[in-house]
């Protein structure tokens, strides 16, 4: 992907700020492919929404996102106790507003350990995924800014 960051990016950020981009692209109806560092991620929508479903909607990869960081934060946890992290699995669900504006308003996130995860781990286990950078994040939101380019 080519261009740059937008102005405000770089207006809020320290001047060696790590910037991180992605492109999104229109493949067809309300399908949609993300670009990141070479990856390709494809989204859509559900047939009753007017999509073909051929693909994750937004909003489910939005809690992937949380839950694929809160599995790889305790994954590493494991990894430094030289615990096995087979079986290690993370179950997310999510509630979708009944009002407007369109949201989601709770999301739960369940680490099922490995089975071989000592009783006393398990509290240190779920204090190290509970703070993983996604769920930082939504705990500190970000300041977003949406604008059109020139």
């Amino acid at each position: 992907m080519t261009g740059t960051a937008p102005h405000n990016i770089s207006a809020n950020q320290p001047r060696d700020a790590d910037v991180h981009r992605l492109d999104v692209g229109h493949v067809g109806d309300d399908a949609y492919t993300v670009e990141v560092r070479g990856h390709h991620i494809r989204v859509d929508q559900p047939i009753e929404a007017g999509g073909t479903d051929t693909a994750p909607i937004p909003t489910e990869l939005f809690a992937a996102s949380l839950a694929t960081c809160v599995a790889f934060y305790a994954g590493r946890y494991l990894h430094r106790h030289d615990l096995p992290r087979s079986g290690l699995r993370v179950r997310a669900e999510f509630v979708m507003a009944t009002d407007r504006p369109a949201r989601v308003t709770s999301v739960r996130v369940v680490v099922v350990p490995p089975p071989e995860l000592p009783e006393q781990r398990r509290a240190a286990l779920l204090a190290v995924a509970s703070h993983c950078t996604v769920h930082n994040t939504l705990e500190q939101p970000p300041e977003i800014d949406i604008e059109l380019a020139p």
